[in-house]
């Protein structure tokens, strides 16, 4: 169940787009283009990029992942609970992550890689950026409604915060 937060904007609904998918996906991108293409959004004073390669459909690789789901990228199946929050990233990013104490921080590793993750339990909400040293990149997000993956963020957060490198 989503709980309101006021600094998160309202999903962006197919509904709104009259069930036109394809008129739908342009606005979402626009919106992504606005908020991460346009824009260089800051966390915690460093610049955030994007995983632009590969190109599909002549869009930015971190594009595709923050609006599809499944494990091989060029095979991932949009979701549209993804298209809807499209809004999200860039607030919690810029906003959520200094000035809301219910948001989750902690950093882990994955393929050698430093992530931090970002995550609100109140709107089921996860960022994941990756620490490239002098910028961070975008590497994706999603909304988290199943408990055993809530559980399994909630030990890793704790976990993080006994005992962070």
């Amino acid at each position: 169940m989503v709980l309101e937060c006021k600094q998160i904007p309202p999903l962006v609904t197919l509904q709104e787009y009259n069930g036109d998918y394809f008129t739908y996906e342009e606005a979402i991108y626009a919106l992504f283009t606005k908020d991460f293409v346009d824009a260089r959004p800051i966390f915690k004073g460093k610049a955030l990029g994007l995983k632009r390669h590969p190109l599909f459909k002549g869009r930015e690789a971190t594009f595709w992942h923050i609006i599809s789901e499944g494990p091989i990228e060029n095979v991932r199946t949009p979701d549209l609970r993804r298209y809807e929050r499209i809004l999200w990233p860039k607030v919690i990013i810029e906003i959520c992550s200094s000035t809301c104490k219910e948001i989750k921080i902690w950093k882990n590793i994955r393929k050698g890689e430093t992530r931090i993750l970002l995550w609100c339990e109140r709107i089921e909400y996860l960022v994941i950026l990756a620490d490239r040293g002098s910028y961070i990149l975008f590497w994706t997000s999603y909304p988290v409604f199943e408990e055993h993956i809530k559980r399994k963020l909630r030990k890793e957060y704790y976990e993080y915060i006994a005992n962070p490198f």
